[in-house]
């Protein structure tokens, strides 16, 4: 995966160049007015990711793009409301893979599937990490493994909900354990956090960006992160594969658009973001490290065929849990 977002970076890079000698961004029709983006969780962890970006996308557009909470249904409404709306390019969704790819995979009675959306871009990098108290008695991985060997189904992980990212992603890391957890789901990664933090539960699979700050002053501990390659924020973090577990992928939070949205449209919005990225990237890289994430902008195209990856991925994972 390290390797496809690679080359996604440098296919962007070329279309930079490109991009950059253009006298206009694309049709100058579009945008002739606000673009609204549907955030489809409370205000936390999505649209901080992607705030570094598109808040700085409407200098390059003419119009500003105002973010527009739909919480609920772990995303589902939000991203529903996305996928019924006009293809004009005024209505996006901003989201990790969780609410246009999990939900309709989870939930048969969703009215949208992922090809309801058109991809428009991939906008950052972030992660996703096991943690522990900072007095636990978890210095490591691999002492939760023994502990959850020697008492199967008694150590409790906290997540950010049921049927999402990180319910998943703990499970996957479980069955490739061969250990037992048990599952405590709550309202976000930051209400989980704060179980964690109060001795409600053992351990936490959580986003980085909720846990960092109780991270930095030594209240939780991470034990590994679930990606394929080691966080920017966190070098000394091993990943889970690292660990001897084939298990994670990098969580991309990323634009879609409902589908049918005109080809054009969606290029101007990616090259607006690519903008963003050459001519004011080293303030948008500041601004994500502050919550442990780090700019990775994917084309169209890039970012459709990661979420057809963690398509797969979350199919496998949700067979796991209704195993």
């Amino acid at each position: 995966m390290h390797d496809f977002i690679g080359r996604g970076r440098v296919a962007a890079a070329l279309a930079l160049g490109l991009a950059l000698g253009a006298p206009a961004l694309a049709d100058e029709a579009y945008p002739a007015r606000p673009i609204q983006l549907v955030i489809p969780f409370a205000p936390g962890d999505t649209d901080q990711m992607l705030r570094p970006i598109t808040d700085k996308m409407g200098q390059y557009l003419g119009h500003p793009i105002v973010m527009n909470y739909k919480p609920g249904a772990g995303g589902g409404i939000g991203a529903a409301f996305t996928a019924s709306a006009a293809p004009d390019g005024y209505t996006i969704v901003g989201s990790s893979p969780g609410a246009t790819v999990i939900v309709p995979l989870a939930n048969k009675e969703v009215k949208y599937t992922t090809a309801s959306f058109e991809p428009v871009a991939g906008i950052s990098l972030g992660g996703m990490m096991i943690v522990a108290p900072g007095k636990s008695k978890y210095r490591t991985l691999a002492d939760v493994v023994a502990d959850a060997q020697a008492r199967p189904d008694t150590i409790s992980y906290g997540t950010s909900g049921a049927m999402g990212i990180s319910h998943l992603l703990g499970q996957t890391f479980a069955s490739a354990a061969h250990i037992q957890l048990r599952h405590i789901p709550f309202q976000g990664s930051t209400p989980a956090v704060t179980a964690l933090l109060g001795g409600h539960t053992d351990i936490a699979v959580s986003a980085v960006g909720p846990a960092q700050a109780h991270i930095q002053s030594g209240g939780l501990r991470p034990l590994a992160v679930f990606s394929d390659k080691r966080l920017a924020a966190y070098p000394d973090v091993p990943t889970l594969r690292e660990l001897g577990y084939d298990v994670g992928s990098p969580t991309i939070y990323g634009l879609m658009a409902p589908k049918g949205t005109p080809p054009q449209v969606i290029d101007t919005l990616y090259r607006a973001a690519q903008k963003v990225v050459a001519e004011q990237g080293d303030e948008a890289a500041r601004t994500l490290a502050g919550i442990g994430a780090e700019v990775s902008v994917l084309g169209p195209r890039e970012y459709g065929a990661y979420l057809q990856q963690q398509r797969q991925l979350f199919s496998t994972a949700i067979g796991l849990i209704r195993e």
